[in-house]
């Protein structure tokens, strides 16, 4: 576990940008409590589902489909 020195955001580069991201959404000094839980949810769902850098521009989902298809190879038929 790590915990970040107070006033450090250097030392904390995921929370920033999750920040970042979620003032294009919501000004610094929103008030959430305006916001309906499924308003909420479509800010998650559109954050979670950009397409990253480090998955070659793809999303997270399509990265873990790609994951998941690979695992499941056909199967070797056997004699006894």
């Amino acid at each position: 576990m790590f915990f970040a020195d107070p006033h450090s955001p250097w030392q904390r580069p995921t929370n920033e940008n999750t920040n970042g991201l979620l003032r294009q959404y919501f000004p610094k000094g929103t008030d959430l409590s305006r916001w309906s839980s499924t308003d909420l949810e479509a800010v998650a769902m559109a954050i979670d589902n950009r397409p990253r850098k480090k998955f070659g521009w793809r999303t997270p989902a399509e990265v873990f489909e790609e994951q998941l298809r690979s695992l499941q190879q056909p199967g070797v038929a056997t004699t006894h």
